[in-house]
């Protein structure tokens, strides 16, 4: 007994020392907010997720899991699938679909597709500030797989891996990136710890036919070629990686309805460190409550009070419908609100 917990705390040293020294280039007292691409995937996904403050890591029982923590996905005794649609700020679009299937031996794969899109927008010049006549498009895409196992009876370990891809008029960036995490039942009763290392990939580069232009080398001079192909070259952005670690634990149980807290401390790459605190209310697992707080100790965020509802209807044998709601305080910025579907089979 005495090895298996040593073989487990090993694991989550290791992990912390890897997601440290992933961070470590980011030390800083600028908070770099605006300093990286891709940003759409700091965008939570899931309703329930979000109803709790984004307070997750250590909860991962659902199938957006693959978002907050991969090593979630082995915990599952069902299959699940969901879509989550995100009325974002501005008017614009962010959607997501994910699916996750056990495999047995305590292992489970998942896989999942994300896109934001902003709609067709008018092409404005300073010579044409009303339009010039055509229309562009911007939007985002991640799509990847995931696996998770059991390692021990009290310790899981998830990884996803994901294609990234942005595009704006005629440009656009790619990239590969993957997710780690990793769940740990402490020996206190009821603890979890939960912790991920989110984005951890290469640099994303905007290219296409936009940063061609002509160059003349030499203006000064009537003979030369004054029509010269070249073309911008555009600097690289670091992928908005994330490191989350979290615990939560059930603090009430009876024969009506369990209450569970959660907390997240959550270290971006292009911010200053924050809290997410959260808790949910189920009653006779058929009808929850939730609510939570956002970027506690985040100077200037936006970002505060959330709150959510949900529902889980079975059908036959394991088959169940669940449908949540989920609200979030953006300050000057209003509101956002996110709508989840799913079925467990």
């Amino acid at each position: 007994m005495r090895k298996l917990f040593t073989t487990q705390f090993a694991v989550v040293t290791v992990f912390l020392i890897l997601a440290t020294a992933s961070h470590g280039q980011y030390v800083s007292n600028v908070s770099k907010v605006g300093t990286t691409a891709a940003n759409f995937l700091e965008i939570g996904v899931g309703s329930r997720a979000i109803g709790m403050g984004g307070a997750y890591v250590s909860v991962a029982e659902d199938v957006s899991a693959i978002y907050w923590n991969p090593a979630g996905l082995a915990r599952l005794e069902h299959g699940e699938a969901g879509f989550v649609h995100t009325e974002w700020l501005a008017d614009i679009n962010f959607d997501n679909v994910s699916a996750t299937v056990p495999m047995g031996n305590g292992m489970a794969i998942g896989a999942f597709v994300t896109t934001l899109n902003m709609g067709d927008m008018e092409v404005r010049t300073v010579e044409q500030p009303e339009g010039t006549g055509e229309m562009f498009q911007a939007g985002d895409m991640a799509m990847g797989v995931a696996y998770s196992a059991m390692v021990t009876r009290n310790l899981s370990l998830g990884v996803t891996g994901k294609y990234i891809h942005q595009r704006i008029w005629h440009m656009t960036a790619s990239a590969m990136a993957v997710d780690m995490g990793l769940l740990f039942n402490t020996p206190f009763k009821g603890l979890t710890l939960g912790m991920s290392l989110t984005n951890f990939g290469p640099k994303m580069q905007m290219s296409g036919r936009d940063t061609q232009v002509y160059y003349d080398p030499d203006p000064d001079n009537p003979g030369n070629n004054e029509l010269i192909p070249a073309q911008y070259e555009l600097e690289e952005w670091p992928l908005p990686l994330t490191f989350r670690v979290g615990l939560s634990k059930d603090v009430l149980e009876s024969a009506y309805g369990i209450l569970k807290l959660s907390v997240d401390a959550v270290h971006p790459n292009n911010n200053y460190e924050y809290v997410n605190l959260g808790g949910e209310y189920n009653w006779r697992n058929w009808f929850f409550l939730r609510a939570g707080w956002k970027t506690l100790f985040l100077d200037d965020s936006e970002q505060g009070l959330t709150a959510g509802v949900g529902v889980r209807y079975g059908l036959v044998g394991n088959t169940a419908l669940i449908a949540d709601l989920s609200y979030a305080e953006f300050g000057r910025l209003e509101h956002v609100i996110r709508y989840s579907m799913g079925v467990q089979f």
